[in-house]
């Protein structure tokens, strides 16, 4: 029997994606060695001094490894079998972590214990993916068959973002939407991905453009409406495809208009919301007596799509201004440009883009960054970790860092459609989904595109608790993608 668990463990290992391990290691280690650079201040501490954050990261890299191969040691028939109540312990967790953390600066998400702190919500992460990857692998399910499957993925998504948000941890609750990427890849219709981005762009213009008035009614809320026109037109052409009624829509938009500038410039006052209403109405109506003459359905999805468009609009200011705390709402208004507060909400992105400009083409060289130094980035060994290498490596090194980032998220999705069950593929692309939005809204709160919500860079922030995180949603994969040819459909 030993010899057959030896084995089969030899076989595990020579069956590993050695190339994805070699770039977590070079990954982790560059992290650990920009950690050193953003916390050194010329007292000579070597870098592997447990007092000092770098040795305290390599420690955490040294226990992540040990993880990493008691995962890569066990029968991957176990992630899926246990799927459920995994997720199901990392549920009660998260609910006791609301009753027994510490109110730290407003959060409730960390558990701490003794001289460790650990914040449950990033091992939230494979739990989830497990649960939803078990899911998808029940017998003949299909996300298209019925509603209801929709509504068992959707449960399972939404349970650790509504406790993650009653422990006030709104940055790490939002990572688990980037989960409707793998919905699409399951065969989620692109409307709803194009949804989301309508949202977000049209909360965008609405609060960016909010002050200025025109045809009473402020700019954002007026551009909102034309993209809702223009975006309905277009459905109507493209996704409909019935030229007939959308060139009738069209020719009554464009006309609205002309007679509304008419009017404007007569100086009749004319009440914008209700004029946009109003078009928009008509148009809904037509559309929908041509959906019963022709029985297009599409018709009916395009119409839907433009009264919740508008009913999301008429919320933005409700949400923006009530539901929202006041610290996220100036983080937001920071983000948009609409206001500096440069000693305030807008210090640490105001001094982090400082110090990228700083580094120039080639950078100032490894611990010669004087922002770095000068401490005039806040908590920069962790969630603002990427300006020290913009700063000390410059646009070159910044540029290779994100290259290996990429070369490592190809090389994931590239294991993810290499899966011969839908547990390991939706699995793998819970994996890539939670490292593209880590990595792409902390580079973009780094450089002033995002507000700061307190997203570390995976790898490469200081903590054990993301590093962990990520190790185990990694190597979890890296087991089950070892032992596919085991596993088929």
């Amino acid at each position: 029997m030993a010899s057959k668990n030896t084995e089969a463990n030899i076989s595990v290992f020579r069956s590993l994606d050695w190339f994805t391990i070699i770039m977590y290691i070079l990954l982790v280690s560059a992290g650990a060695v920009s950690i050193y650079a953003a916390s050194y201040d010329f007292d000579n501490a070597s870098m592997f001094d447990f007092a000092e954050f770098s040795g305290k990261q390599f420690l955490w890299i040294g226990l992540s490894l040990i993880i990493g191969c008691i995962i890569l040691l066990l029968d991957s028939r176990i992630y899926e079998a246990y799927a459920y109540p995994i997720y199901g312990v990392v549920i009660l967790i998260l609910i006791a972590t609301i009753f027994l953390a510490p109110d730290i600066k407003g959060s409730r998400s960390w558990l701490v214990f003794g001289p460790v702190s650990l914040q449950p919500a990033e091992f939230g992460k494979f739990a989830t993916a497990l649960a939803l990857s078990k899911l998808f692998n029940s017998y003949n399910f299909s996300l298209n068959a019925k509603i209801s499957n929709y509504f068992r993925a959707l449960i399972i998504i939404f349970l650790p973002i509504c406790l993650i948000l009653l422990q006030r941890e709104t940055g790490s609750a939002l990572v688990y939407f980037s989960l409707i990427f793998v919905l699409y890849r399951e065969g989620m219709s692109g409307l709803v991905l194009f949804s989301v981005f309508c949202a977000i762009l049209y909360f965008v213009v609405a609060v960016k453009f909010a002050d200025p008035l025109i045809l009473g009614i402020p700019v954002g809320e007026f551009s909102v409406f034309v993209i809702i026109m223009l975006i309905y037109s277009l459905m109507l052409v493209f996704y409909c495809k019935d030229f007939i009624i959308s060139r009738n829509v069209i020719i009554g938009f464009l006309a609205s208009g002309i007679i509304v500038a008419v009017l404007s410039i007569c100086g009749v006052n004319i009440n914008g919301t209700i004029f946009f209403c109003s078009i928009l109405g008509i148009a809904m109506a037509y559309t929908l007596l041509a959906m019963f003459h022709h029985r297009i359905e599409k018709f009916l999805v395009t119409v839907a799509f433009a009264l919740v468009s508008v009913l999301f609009l008429f919320s933005v200011n409700y949400v923006f201004g009530n539901v929202l705390e006041p610290h996220q709402q100036t983080r937001i208004k920071v983000a948009l440009g609409i206001e500096e507060d440069l000693r305030g909400a807008g210090y640490n992105v105001n001094q982090s883009k400082i110090a990228i400009g700083s580094g120039g083409v080639s950078g100032k060289g490894f611990l010669n960054g004087t922002q770095t130094k000068l401490k005039y980035v806040p908590e920069q060994h962790t969630d603002f970790i990427f300006c020290t290498i913009g700063e000390e490596e410059g646009f070159i090194g910044s540029t290779a860092v994100l290259a290996v980032f990429l070369a490592f998220i190809l090389r994931l999705i590239y294991i993810a459609e290499r899966q011969r069950t839908p547990f390991g593929r939706v699995y793998a692309y819970c994996v890539v989904s939670f490292l593209i939005f880590h990595l792409c809204i902390n580079i973009g709160m780094v450089i002033g595109l995002c507000p700061v919500i307190g997203i570390p860079l995976p790898f490469f922030s200081y903590g054990g608790s993301a590093l962990w995180g990520f190790t185990i949603l990694l190597f979890i994969l890296l087991r089950i993608d070892a032992s596919r040819k085991e596993r088929r459909d």
